[in-house]
């Protein structure tokens, strides 16, 4: 098994890069983990707590748990996926994914180069870079039409805990990464050589 992250900003580009991968590879091959999946519940906050909850510090994720996950993983058992709403910022108690292992298991998401117990998991750690800018675009965009925020919500947010959050503890786990991918999912050079790495492993253990 081969355990590969993939890391950045708020917008960066990661899940373009996620969806390039898996395209050039068997579905039965790889398996993607989002971080997103593994925040702490907070449905006990307050409407007005909820709206300006900090998703970006290392506390919001439950690292115990997706740590647990990618070990029962590695070790050839499935585990059920929590189901995470940024909506109401609560986790399902009813629903979760089942998830078999694979060869291939992604993990994605902002904060998973900030913890050390998660970053000795992966053999191969990956950075997505992206201007400040057109992180925030993209940020904008996805958040007014799949979270239900406002364009002053957005801002505000990106104010108060995206951008200082980014400087405090992605940007310095950039040091961490194996592979730094400028330009997100526009690098197809970048995704052609991770894509042959992985290549070159599947082929491996279809030899041995």
């Amino acid at each position: 098994m081969l355990i590969i992250g993939i890391a950045g900003g708020t917008g960066s580009g990661k899940t373009t890069v996620v969806k390039k991968l898996t395209c050039i590879l068997k579905k039965e091959d790889v398996v993607v983990i989002p971080q997103d999946s593994y925040y702490k519940d907070s449905s006990n906050l307050s409407q007005a707590e909820k709206e300006v909850h900090n998703f970006d510090h290392p506390n919001a994720v439950d690292f115990d748990l997706l740590i647990k996950h990618l070990d029962e993983l590695r070790h050839g058992h499935a585990v059920e996926q929590p189901v995470y709403s940024y909506i109401t910022c609560s986790r399902s108690s009813t629903e979760t994914i089942h998830v078999e292992p694979a060869d291939i298991i992604i993990v994605e998401g902002i904060l998973i180069l900030t913890n050390e117990r998660l970053r000795d998991l992966l053999d191969i750690k990956i950075f997505v870079d992206a201007d400040a800018d057109d992180r925030l675009s993209r940020v904008i965009k996805r958040d007014t039409l799949e979270r239900g925020k406002t364009l002053e919500q957005v801002l505000k947010r990106y104010d108060s805990t995206v951008k200082p959050m980014h400087l405090q503890f992605i940007e310095p786990s950039k040091r961490y990464a194996d592979i730094i991918v400028p330009q997100g999912g526009h690098n197809k050079v970048a995704i052609n050589v991770i894509g042959a790495i992985i290549e070159k492993f599947l082929n491996a253990g279809k030899n041995n």
